[in-house]
């Protein structure tokens, strides 16, 4: 019975206000970055709609370790990807200003991808070696400007709830500036909106924010950065709930 009304809920009330909360939220980024804003705009507007959108798909958040992260600072955030409310999760109580380095896919997402450009969120192709470099080019000249980044190594959600296989990239990028990296466990999202699902459950979420790592003596070989994203991956995983591991 629970079930059937949190989908009558879902349907008949969620579904319309988050279209429209997210209407409004990505005509608010555009102006207000195309005003010069980009410094307010790309971040709060996304961070309210983020808080809103769990808040009313009944998702309580805890939030773990925030005292790791040092306001103004810049960092690689690298996170294990369970499902599309991640994205809800770390905007929404990461609680710093963050670039989102995404598929390409989202740029093609009414109103969403124009406010992500104008937000100066990066858009990685993988469509060829040339367009994958510039992707990296561009999320690097984002941290050069002071920003912090966000990228799940992964490259796509998990299937099954456990962390998958991390891709050196977002290590490169943090090597390349001398950032500091850090890891976020996120836990729950899964059972919420799960890859190849339609219908939210509303579900516990959790982030860990784990205290940074230096990239000061990464060794920045194939082998040696891959090694380093493996660590990173052992940090995330070890704060994983049971059932994900």
């Amino acid at each position: 019975m629970g079930r059937v009304l949190y989908l009558v809920y879902f349907w008949l009330f969620f579904v319309p206000v988050f279209l429209v909360l997210t209407i409004l939220t990505a005509v608010t980024v555009i102006i207000g970055c195309l005003l010069g804003g980009e410094r307010v705009f790309a971040y709060y507007p996304g961070m309210i709609w983020s808080r809103l959108t769990c808040y009313l798909a009944l998702c309580p958040v805890t939030v773990k370790g925030r005292e790791h992260i040092v306001r103004g600072k810049s960092y690689v955030f690298v996170s294990n990807h369970q499902g599309a409310f991640d994205i809800f999760l770390i905007y929404g109580f990461l609680g710093v200003p963050i670039k989102w380095v995404m598929k390409a896919g989202i740029g093609k997402i009414p109103f969403v991808g124009a406010a992500c450009r104008a937000a100066g969120f990066i858009f990685v192709d993988h469509s060829t070696a040339k367009a994958a470099a510039r992707s990296v080019a561009d999320a690097e000249r984002s941290l050069r400007n002071g920003a912090s980044v966000v990228v799940f190594p992964e490259g796509s959600r998990t299937r099954d709830g456990k962390i998958g296989r991390f891709k050196k990239g977002a290590y490169q990028m943090a090597a390349d500036q001398r950032l500091p990296v850090i890891p976020l466990t996120l836990n729950g999202p899964f059972d919420v909106l799960p890859i190849g699902s339609l219908n939210v459950r509303p579900h516990r979420m959790e982030m860990v924010i784990h205290p940074e790592v230096s990239t000061a003596d990464m060794d920045t070989s194939h082998k040696g950065m891959q090694m380093f994203a493996e660590r990173t991956r052992e940090i995330i995983a070890s704060d994983l709930w049971e059932k994900y591991r």
